[in-house]
């Protein structure tokens, strides 16, 4: 059994969904609107440079959450789903996920944004095992930190060794499918790389180095 590694954003779904998120949180009236938004831009800007500061991400992130409890999450969450997320799914994207399944391959999603956007996304895919930063719960309550190493560049290294370990498994001809520049640690891991819908640095280094460059857009 191979490991068929996915990243999540702008690689299964078409969009960034910790920024649909915050789009979401902030059209409901939950957080200050144009402050929260020039936050969030700020910092897609700078992932999308390779400059991301990750810790101070994981607090805006997670600042939400603290914010409500969970039942209030919960059904924020469902509706977030309903409303942002199933617009952003892509049909090629889940025949891809099958076709690793079919072929006895084990479907792995690794992202750098929080479990608590991503789980029920990973889910609607069928996949059981998710690699994401880890919102930190106290007294039933987020508190608005993240428990361990984000998953973000090199600490998705970090956190996939992490999973071998305890799972057993190993990289031996793994897949890794990514659109981003900051994947590029863990991209030179696998044994089969995969650039898809790839950011302009990405894009130039599959092509230097021959990864194949696939597109899961309509």
């Amino acid at each position: 059994m191979a490991l068929a590694i996915f990243d999540l954003d702008e690689t299964l779904i078409s969009a960034d969904s910790d920024q649909a998120w915050g789009d979401f949180v902030a059209k409901r009236g939950l957080v200050d609107e144009a402050e929260h938004r020039r936050q969030s831009l700020a910092f897609y800007h700078d992932y999308k440079n390779g400059e991301l500061d990750i810790d101070a991400y994981m607090r805006f992130s997670c600042t939400v959450l603290a914010m409500y409890d969970m039942d209030t999450l919960e059904a924020l969450r469902a509706e977030f789903f309903e409303e942002r997320v199933k617009p952003l799914l892509l049909p090629r994207a889940s025949e891809l996920v099958d076709r690793h399944r079919d072929q006895g391959d084990c479907p792995i999603v690794v992202t750098a944004t929080i479990e608590f956007i991503t789980r029920p996304i990973v889910s609607y895919f069928g996949i059981e095992h998710l690699i994401a930063p880890t919102p930190e719960v106290r007294n039933g309550r987020y508190t608005g930190e993240v428990t361990g190493t984000p998953s973000f560049r090199e600490g998705k290294v970090t956190r996939m060794q992490e999973w071998l370990e305890h799972s057993g498994e190993t990289l031996s001809g793994s897949y890794f499918y990514s659109d981003s520049r900051n994947d590029l640690p863990l991209l030179e891991l696998v044994d089969h790389p995969v650039a898809v819908d790839p950011d302009p640095v990405l894009r130039a280094v599959a092509e230097a180095r021959r990864w194949p460059v696939i597109s899961l857009r309509e």
